[in-house]
């Protein structure tokens, strides 16, 4: 069973001590996985097990041509080494086909808090699918909807009209020849001011603010300390920036003072001269655990040791804090002491896109040295106004209290639903003030029969296993809105509760 304890940690008091008066920290919860039992371990791997054995043999039989398997492989090449990756391909043919109709279901509405679902029919057992005329209406918890500015209709659907019509739908150029827009500027100065930076640059994609950027901040002879459970987005601009990168435990402080001690201590290899940088990435949410990083004391860390910070705060910004300001308005953090603060609008501004927030002298230099701002198109005026309409919601500038409100009702509906998950014995990840609410499956064959029975009750939800999770910790990934109801958290609930009763899935004792 989990140990669940509360408490401030010093620099969370420090931080508290030099943040704005009246306002108060969230403490942060050391949080430990709650262990699944025996019994779901040893079935989990025992069906691997079997699951692999069944994918050899029915691969021997389409070899000696005993039974026709529709996929596509490489031809011509007899000698060389395949140029896709063996297991990978195993493992898709024989285990993710199996269950590919919980994966890419197509929708024919706006990804509100419900949404329709189209049926699809497979006439060779998952290979391919065929699209039919039926849907499905059901509760969206799987779009990252956090205040629900996924929407058709409303202000800031009206508001991007007007641009559209204004200026067209998009510039088709990149912002140093003929991509920039009065309106990019706009965005960049409120998103500034949003974030209490000096300065902002917007991207077109998250994804590429992340890989594009971080290759033009470090380099050969830089130190990157990353979180083990850090995005696929970090992972890959780490790579692509040719800096040394050790991975410290996720959410481990004491990992990650280790790791800054030996790199101080020992220099670069070979040489042992000093690293040039030495730059810690973390997340503010991250999306597959659902835990909160530990930011005072990443943050007390980095200034002991005088190493830079990347906060990646795709899933933090716009969801946590009293106004939405993300983790370090949650703890209480001075912005300052952030050096590159980068987020997304994909997620609580109905948009898509992402921001790099920092000071005046690192974002002039991301202007002329960022692959994603030299070469990329620049962002399209709808997605543009979306996201200035949203921002503007959220910060109260609109001259209405429609922000905070979204903000409270997503906080409430986070606590109420992580309550009651917990109350029906469920196992969950993750801290109470995240709104991505991972639900552990364990067992492989869960995974289909948990997103097929909760649809055909009418909740949509996404589930998520191996490789993107360890092997043993297949679990449905949550993803709570301002715009849901309670009737809805309550039905989600009802159907989470009978599918999970008959999966056994709330058989564990809930903690205490």
């Amino acid at each position: 069973m989990a140990k669940v304890k509360a408490q401030e940690t010093e620099a969370g008091k420090k931080a508290n001590g030099s943040a704005s008066s009246g306002s108060t920290a969230w403490e942060y919860t050391e949080w430990t996985v709650e262990e699944p039992p025996l019994l779901t371990i040893i079935m989990t791997y025992f069906q691997y097990t079997v699951f692999a054995l069944i994918g050899y043999v029915e691969d021997w039989l389409a070899q000696i041509g005993w039974m026709k398997v529709p996929i596509i492989s490489e031809r011509g090449n007899k000698g060389f080494v395949p140029l896709y990756n063996d297991f990978e391909s195993f493992f898709m043919r024989h285990h993710y086909r199996r269950i590919r109709d919980c994966w890419d279901r197509p929708i024919c509405s706006e990804p509100g808090a419900e949404f329709d679902i189209i049926h699809r029919t497979s006439p060779n057992h998952n290979y391919s699918f065929n699209l039919t005329k039926e849907s499905t209406r059901a509760i969206n918890l799987g779009s990252y909807n956090y205040l629900g500015f996924a929407q058709s209709t409303g202000p800031c659907a009206d508001a991007v009209e007007e641009k559209t019509r204004e200026y067209g739908p998009g510039v088709c150029s990149t912002r140093h020849e003929l991509g920039n827009l009065a309106l990019h500027e706009e965005l960049e100065q409120l998103v500034a001011r949003y974030t209490g930076k000096e300065s902002a640059m917007i991207f077109g994609m998250g994804f590429a603010t992340n890989s594009m950027n971080m290759p033009a901040l470090v380099g050969k002879g830089c130190l990157i300390l990353s979180d083990r459970l850090n995005h696929t987005s970090l992972v890959l601009g780490s790579r692509l920036s040719g800096a040394r990168i050790e991975v410290y435990e996720h959410n481990d402080m004491k990992s990650l003072e280790s790791k800054l001690r030996k790199a101080i201590s020992r220099g670069q290899p070979r040489t042992h001269r000093p690293w040039k940088k030495i730059l810690i990435v973390v997340e503010g949410i991250y999306s597959m655990e659902g835990t909160v990083c530990n930011l005072p004391e990443i943050v007390r860390l980095k200034k002991k040791y005088k190493a830079y910070l990347y906060l990646d705060e795709a899933h933090s910004i716009g969801a946590i804090g009293k106004t939405g300001r993300g983790v370090t308005e949650l703890m209480n953090v001075d912005v300052n002491d952030i050096d590159v603060m980068m987020g997304t609008f994909t997620k609580s501004f109905g948009a898509c896109g992402g921001y790099i927030a920092a000071s005046e002298e690192i974002v002039n230099h991301l202007r002329l040295n960022s692959h994603s701002g030299v070469y990329a198109v620049s962002m399209s005026v709808p997605v543009i106004q979306q996201t200035l309409s949203s921002m503007r919601i959220i910060m109260g500038e609109d001259g209405t209290d429609e922000g905070a409100k979204r903000l409270k009702a997503l906080a409430d509906n986070t606590t109420y639903f992580r309550s009651r998950l917990r109350d029906l014995g469920f196992i969950i990840y993750g801290n109470d003030t995240s709104p991505v609410v991972p639900v552990m499956l364990y067992v492989p064959t869960v995974i289909g029969a948990f997103s097929r029975d909760c649809l055909e009750a009418g909740v949509g939800v996404v589930v998520v296993g191996f490789p993107a999770t360890p092997i043993i910790e297949a679990r449905a990934r949550i993803c709570l809105s301002a715009a849901h109801t309670r009737e809805m958290l309550d039905k989600t609930l009802d159907t989470l509760h009978d599918v999970g009763d008959t999966l056994l899935l709330t058989s564990y004792s809930p903690p205490s």
